[in-house]
């Protein structure tokens, strides 16, 4: 069985939305593949879109304050980028546990995302990270903060045969402010992740108080969660074991994420929560006090 009859390769993002328009629901939008070949065994299409030959989409750009990431690079290059390291850290974590070698090589962030699973690893961090994205939706181009993009499991406002995610914007970590992410799964690249957690923490001048939190656990909803409960409870806090235990009992008394059979029970992964805000919380606060990080846990 074909699973596509025509393969198109624009050079621009109006290129793209030309050439899906004119199969009219019958063409796919093409990156890495990884999730599309799958489904496309379930729904052939008449044509795919392959949008590796546009320049905007496939490059990372930076500034003094804001980083731009095309929706079809690669988490490899997520992983090996330098500046991401230091001011994006959770990012480069997350993208660097997707899958193994072959996977992050192929594998696209904007996909990651447009497959609007909650558990996503790379969705995670630009939660936390307060990510926007840059996409063309019926025919209109605008920036949406990233969590106006899922509508639940699976779905997105993306019609992934006509409209195309473009890029994702966010603030590096300026002076006092650092990130982490974590998740807890069986063997990697056999089984989905139990769970996700990335935070994004602001300390004062001093080191000694919490001034900002943002906090993204998955999944424990239908789509990417903001733990906003948790992230009150840090907010003007001072940086002790006391803030952190009270954090941790706010967190195991408001998440409350659903049996899965494929992941774990309810009661199981409250419990992680706990585990993975332990390890994540410090970590970020140690990252904005030093000013320094290394990504931990990166695949090669």
């Amino acid at each position: 069985m074909k699973l596509w009859n025509k393969y198109h390769t624009p050079k621009t993002v109006d290129e793209a939305l030309a050439v899906l328009a004119e199969y009219n629901g019958h063409a796919r939008v093409i990156a890495g593949g990884t999730d599309l070949l799958i489904d496309l065994r379930a729904e052939p299409q008449e044509a795919l879109v392959d949008i590796t030959s546009i320049r905007e989409m496939c490059e990372i750009t930076a500034d003094a304050k804001y980083a731009y990431i095309g929706g079809g690079v690669t988490h490899s290059r997520i992983v090996k980028s330098t500046a991401f390291a230091d001011r994006a850290t959770c990012l480069v974590e997350s993208c660097g546990v997707v899958g193994g070698p072959q996977v992050r090589n192929v594998a696209t962030l904007g996909g990651n995302v447009a497959h609007a699973l909650p558990a996503g690893d790379g969705t995670t961090s630009l939660v936390a990270l307060d990510a926007s994205v840059e996409v063309v939706v019926d025919g209109k181009r605008k920036w949406l903060p990233i969590r106006e993009l899922f509508l639940g499991p699976g779905k997105s406002i993306l019609d992934s045969t006509k409209d195309i995610l473009v890029r994702f914007r966010f603030e590096l970590t300026q002076a006092n402010q650092g990130t982490a992410f974590k998740r807890i799964m069986r063997p990697q690249g056999v089984a989905l992740p139990i769970l996700g957690c990335a935070v994004w923490i602001e300390t004062d001048e001093a080191g000694e108080n919490y001034v900002d939190a943002r906090i993204c656990l998955a999944p424990v909803a239908p789509t990417p969660y903001r733990a906003a409960e948790v992230e009150d409870t840090l907010k003007g806090q001072p940086i002790t074991e006391g803030t952190l235990q009270q954090a941790l009992a706010v967190a195991h008394e408001t998440l409350k994420p659903r049996t899965s059979k494929y992941r774990a029970t309810s009661d199981y992964r409250r419990e992680m929560i706990k585990v993975l805000l332990k390890r994540t919380i410090p970590l970020a606060v140690n990252r904005a006090v030093t000013g320094t990080a290394t990504p931990e846990g990166v695949g090669a």
